[in-house]
Formats: C-alpha cells, sequence, structure tokens
C-alpha cells in the first residue's frame, strides 16, 4: 500500500522541481479537457503557450503580456510577504479596485488642469487607498483576532459595489450621455500611466521591476525578512527573537494592500483607462496561484506571472481562433494551483510503498 512518510526537512529538489511537475501536469490535463470539448489538443496548447511568443503575430502580443503581467507581479509581491509570515491576506482584488477608484478621483478632480504634479498624486492615493483598505482585516486580527482570510475576502464585495456605484455616480463621465463609466485616463496626458503604449510600457511594469528587486533585498539582506521568514516558520521562536506579531500583521498587510493599490491605479490609468462596473478583472485573485507558483520568492514570482500573462493572452486567442470557452481557460488556471498544491505535499513527504498489515 501507500504510505506518505514525512521528510526531517523540506526537499530541495522537489521546492524546485513541484512548480515545473504543476506545469507539465496542467498542459496535459487541459490538453485532454479541450479534446472533450471538441478542439484538437496539440493545436490549441501551441496557441496558448506558443503563439503569443512566437507566432507570425508576436509583435502584437508580446507587449500585451507586459501589461497583463505587471500587475499581477505587483499584486504576488505584496502577498508574499504576507504569506512568508503565515497572514493571509485573500482580498487583494479588493484593495487593487479601491487603489483605482482613489487613484481615478484624485486625476478626474483636476481634469482637464495640465501638471506633472497630478499623475505622482494618483500615485500617492492609489497607494493609501489599497493600503487603507488592506488596514481593516489587518486591524480587526490585532484588536480582535479576528480571521484576516474572511474578512479581507468579504471586503472584496463590498468593493465591487463601491466600484459600481462609482461608475455610476460620482466617477461618471459628464459627457457620456448617461452611460456608466468614467472619463478615459490614458487620454488624459498629465493622469495616464503610459510611458510606450505600442510596446506595452508602463509605469506600472517599472514598479513591477522596482518591487521585486526591492522585495529580494528585503528578504534576503534585511532584518525584516528575518523576522517575516521566522514568523512564518515559527511563530514562537519569532516573539523570543523580540518580534512583535501585531506590528507585522499590520506592515505585511499595509505592504500587500499598497502594492495592490498601485497596481490598480495604474490599470485604471494606462490599459484599462477609465473606471467601469467591469474593471476588476480578477488580478487580485490570480496573484495568489501567481504568488504560490512563484514559490513566494520574488525572480520566482516574475517568472510565474508572466506564465499567466501567458495563459490570458493565449486564452483570447484560442477563445478568437479556435472557439474556446472562456471557462474552459478559468478551469486550465485553476489546475495550475490545484496541481501546484498535489505536487507540493512531495516537499514534506515522500512516498513510501509497504506490504499491506495483517489484520
Amino acid at each position: 500500500m501507500i504510505r506518505l512518510e514525512k521528510r526531517t526537512a523540506p526537499s530541495r529538489f522537489w521546492t524546485y522541481a513541484a512548480p515545473l511537475l504543476a506545469v507539465v501536469l496542467t498542459m496535459v490535463c487541459g490538453a485532454l479537457l479541450f479534446a472533450a470539448l471538441g478542439n484538437d489538443p496539440f493545436v490549441t496548447i501551441r496557441t496558448i503557450f506558443w503563439d503569443p511568443l512566437f507566432s507570425e503575430f508576436s509583435w502584437y502580443y508580446r507587449p500585451q503580456l507586459l501589461i497583463k503581467a505587471a500587475p499581477l507581479v505587483l499584486i504576488a509581491i505584496g502577498l508574499s510577504f504576507g504569506f512568508r509570515a503565515g497572514v493571509w491576506n485573500i482580498g487583494a482584488e479588493g484593495q487593487y479596485i479601491l487603489g483605482a477608484i482613489c487613484g481615478a478621483a484624485v486625476g478626474l478632480a483636476f481634469y482637464p488642469t495640465e501638471s506633472p504634479f497630478i499623475f505622482p498624486l494618483m500615485v500617492m492615493a492609489g497607494a493609501l487607498g489599497g493600503w487603507a483598505w488592506a488596514m481593516i482585516p489587518g486591524v480587526l486580527r490585532v484588536r480582535f483576532g479576528s480571521n484576516e482570510i474572511l474578512v479581507s475576502l468579504m471586503l472584496v464585495y463590498v468593493a465591487q459595489n463601491l466600484l459600481a456605484s462609482m461608475a455610476l455616480g460620482a466617477l461618471r463621465n459628464p459627457d457620456a450621455s448617461g452611460f456608466p463609466g468614467s472619463r478615459n485616463l490614458a487620454r488624459y496626458p498629465s493622469a495616464t500611466s503610459w510611458i510606450n503604449e505600442g510596446a506595452g510600457l508602463h509605469w506600472g511594469v517599472v514598479f513591477a521591476l522596482i518591487a521585486v528587486i526591492f522585495a529580494y533585498i528585503t528578504l534576503s539582506r534585511h532584518i525584516f525578512g528575518f523576522h517575516v521568514r521566522l514568523s512564518g516558520q515559527s511563530p514562537r521562536a519569532a516573539r523570543f527573537a523580540g518580534v512583535n506579531p501585531g506590528l507585522l500583521v499590520l506592515i505585511c498587510m499595509g505592504i500587500s494592500g499598497t502594492l495592490a493599490g498601485l497596481a490598480g491605479l495604474f490599470e485604471v490609468a494606462g490599459p484599462s483607462g477609465l473606471i467601469s462596473i467591469d474593471f476588476n478583472a480578477g488580478y487580485g485573485f490570480t496573484a495568489i496561484i501567481v504568488a504560490f507558483l512563484g514559490r513566494l520568492h520574488p525572480v520566482g514570482i516574475l517568472l510565474a506571472a508572466g506564465l499567466m500573462a501567458l495563459t490570458y493572452i493565449g486564452g483570447e486567442i484560442a477563445q478568437s481562433n479556435l472557439r474556446l470557452p472562456a471557462a474552459a481557460i478559468q478551469v486550465l488556471q485553476g489546475m495550475l494551483l490545484f496541481f501546484l498544491l498535489a505536487v507540493d505535499v512531495l516537499t514534506h513527504y515522500r512516498i513510501r510503498l509497504t506490504a499491506r498489515g495483517v489484520a
């Protein structure tokens, strides 16, 4: 019979091999799913994972990869601090929405003024909005011992309703003849995050790379990074080392909220362009997959975000060219997390085959 035996220490090999095996298993099972839907599995897998990079139209798709990957990197980097410390912020989607609302509100308040100070003010407002929304579950956990998973998740639905309210009310474009949605910030020179739209480069891409470097240095070279790792591995040892658990929760929630808010601001001021009812694209939830697929390591998150962006762009191509249902792409992304969690068991356990005992 098959038995799982706990390892004395996590396997270094499976720590790095598990994400790769999860990707392979996702492709195999995804191919079976596509075949069951009546699509050629080999053509579909090639369309999703190959065509955005190497097809004749890759010159158009490659910039889109930057656009999709940037918010995932920003949000996942923020989440990785909390996840490493045992702080489970599941509501980054709500913080992403609040960052977009606050940043857009500042930009629209100055419309049509031209000033180099407007966009920096929007960045600060977006970061503050995401931070404030993340502080709600953070403070409730520290002060009252509430579960930050439930509180942060429920706040996502509050943020979604607030988004709809803003798109239909306070931030609605007065020149849009009653249609929901704000003015297009991407067409407002003082409020746009675009650097080079043709190349897919906006300030969100720049900040995402800065966040990767900041997280790598902080987690590997700074005392705060040591406290984060220690708190996640042994909370009791962290207290003996002088770590204030309440303060650590607030800092980790603040970092994740701030980066999620920035992601929302850069998205609404660039690729999305406006506050609308369907502005949120699920980046906050997808970033959870990215964080774990990247092993909560900044460089790993950067690579995982690129892979997830590939499924977004490749999925859109498959929907257009192969009539693949959009839900099939979401299932494919869900498979990635499922197989990662399943294969990750091998990091802490080894499989043993033993003879069946006699009763």
